[in-house]
Formats: C-alpha cells, structure tokens, sequence
C-alpha cells in the first residue's frame, strides 16, 4: 500500500457563487484526515453528483472558509480507526456519507464505517459512486417510510414516482419495479428522460409540466395507492390527494415553505418525509442500517436486478470539472446521474 501523504488535493467553495463564477468551485490544498474511532479512511477514485450540493453551495455561505462538498463516492480503504469492525485496509467500498462532514470531493475522505459498504464488485468505482445517496434514499423511502416489503412481489398497487428520470427518481423506479410487484407510474416531460424512466422501470409517464389529474386518470383509472415525491410536492399535493385511493400514502424528499396538508385528512392519506442524512445527523443508534441497505444494493447489482445510473462522466475532480457539473444539476436537465473520475 501507498504511503498515505500529509496533504491532499480537494475541491471547496468559500462564498456562494453563481455557479459561473471562477471561484464558485476551487481547487485547494488540504491536510490528509484522520480517522476518528469508527472511521474509514478512504482515497477516493469517483464521486457523484445530487442536488444538495449545489443547494448548500447556494445557500450556506461559509464565510470565507474552505468547505468541501460532495455525498456520493466509491473508493479504497487506506487507514482505518481503532474501533472499526467491518472493513480492512484494501476493501473497496462506497457510501454518501454525512451532511455535517466534509464532503467527498477530495483525494482522501473518512466516514463512519456505519454508513459505508463494500461496492458491488461488477462494477467500476464510476458506476458505484452513482449509487449511494440515492440508493439510501429510495431504499428508505419505499421500504421504511412508505411500508412496502422488499422482495415481496405478491405486493400490487400502483406508485407514482415524480421526475423518474433524475436520480433518486430512476432508482426508485427501478427498485419498485425489481423488489415489488407494483406498477410504477413516472413523470418526465422530454422524450429522452421519458425513454431513460422508461428503461429504469416506469410502465406509464405523465408529463410534469402539464396537469397530472386528467394524466393520471387515464393511465390508473384504479386510482393511485403511493406516490414518491421528488419535486413539486406543495404545487400538486391536490393532485396526488384526487389520484389517491383512500388510505394512501406519499413520501417526500423535496424542500418547500409551507404544505395544504389539510387536502389529505378526508381519505387518510398519510404523509412522510424521507431524509437520508437522519440518521448520521442524529447519531442514530441505527446508523449501521446503512451499512446494510448497501450491501444488499451491492449484491442486487452483482446479481444483475439493479443497475447504475450513472449517464455522463466529467472527468478528473477539480474545481473547472465540478463548475460544469454544478451547472448541469441547477439546470434541472440531468439525466441520471453526473460523476467524476480520478484526480
């Protein structure tokens, strides 16, 4: 193994910036972490893009101060912490990490060993980096929050799943379609996100940028059972509660300022709010459930059930590489999912 170096290359913002700003993105140099007890230190080879990061870049201003961002990343374990039981010096793995860490865009990065997996071994570090927040996210979405059970295909119904060709969307797409028997409704509103939510998994699309009530009338005239709200949730929460069949159920990732939640109360509808960061925000005494989540992802993808979203490649991570990337998430266009190789 490498000798493990003092300091490293990374990728931070120290203002909010227009994304085409210079200095919105930058490249710096930083000292090599060191991994607490439960730790992994890992040398990151891929990262992947969400819409956190450019959310946090434009509304966390860091006043002046370096601050890494990034929450998808495969790579391999260099250095680990004293009390860490599942992973050795060598393993590759992959993981989102947490919201109140750095983030992964920098050569070397340390995790909760808790949050981490080993990365499906069929797979480039590329395709893996794809997978985690989302993955987490659809998986804790569908199976805790929303009840469903996992690998239970006898489970009918019909899911909506909002922006099904984005990134969480084309993994929930996918997983409802693989794991349950559930038909899967999905909105995109060009041809080639609808071709894209097509293959992860929707049978019926509906157009998001027209009024989904007829829309859905027409492709589930049995009425909707869940809905997985990606975006848009407080401008068609009254569609969803028409579409709904009496005790349905929606779950929600989106942010917003406020929510008519009153429109649910007549058919008992319930409502959830999926946060993939909860559990390691709060030290949760369940943090290592997402360990589990991505092993059992990793052996889904080993075994060919599910597969990466991975669309478009940037190249090396540095700052001119994310700058690009940035602005291809805040552009709302995204396909998939963007990542980054190498350093």
């Amino acid at each position: 193994m490498n000798r493990i170096p003092s300091t490293m290359p990374a990728v931070a913002y120290r203002r909010s910036l227009p994304i085409d700003h210079p200095e919105s993105l930058t490249d710096i140099e930083l000292p090599v972490p060191t991994p607490g007890p439960r730790d992994l230190l890992v040398r990151i080879e891929a990262v992947a893009l969400n819409p956190v990061d450019h959310k946090i870049r434009q509304n966390a201003d860091p006043a002046g101060e370096p601050r890494v961002l990034g929450w998808d990343a495969a790579g391999t374990v260099v250095a680990v912490g004293t009390e860490v039981e599942l992973f050795a010096v060598g393993d590759e793995v992959y993981y989102a990490g947490a919201l109140d860490r750095p983030g992964v865009n920098s050569r070397f990065h340390a995790v909760d060993e808790r949050l981490a997996a080993r990365k499906p071994a069929t797979i480039s570090f590329t395709e893996a980096a794809a997978f985690p927040l989302t993955a987490l996210t659809a998986w804790e979405g569908l199976f805790e929050r929303l009840g469903l059970r996992s690998g239970a295909l006898e489970q009918t119904g019909t899911l909506l799943v909002t922006a099904a060709a984005g990134g969480v969307g084309s993994m929930v797409a996918q997983m409802a379609r693989a794991l349950t028997s559930l038909t899967v409704i999905g909105t995109a509103s060009r041809p080639e996100s609808a071709e894209f939510a097509r293959r992860m998994g929707a049978r019926h699309i509906v157009d998001h940028t027209k009024p989904l009530g007829p829309q859905l009338t027409e492709v589930a005239p049995g009425g909707l059972d869940y809905v997985f709200s990606t975006v848009g949730t407080d401008r068609n929460l009254e569609a969803y509660a028409e579409a709904l069949n009496p005790f349905g159920q929606i779950v929600a990732i989106d942010d917003f300022d406020s929510l008519p939640i009153g429109v649910l109360k007549a058919k008992s509808i319930s409502f959830h709010w999926e946060f993939m960061f909860t559990r390691s925000m709060f030290r949760t005494t369940d943090q290592a459930m997402q360990h589990h989540i991505l092993t059992q992802v990793a052996r889904l993808v080993d075994a060919g059930i599910l597969t990466t979203t991975a669309t478009r490649d940037l190249g090396p991570v540095n700052a001119a590489n994310l700058r690009e990337a940035h602005g291809i998430q805040e552009s709302g266009t995204a396909i998939g999912k963007t990542t980054l190789t190498g350093f």
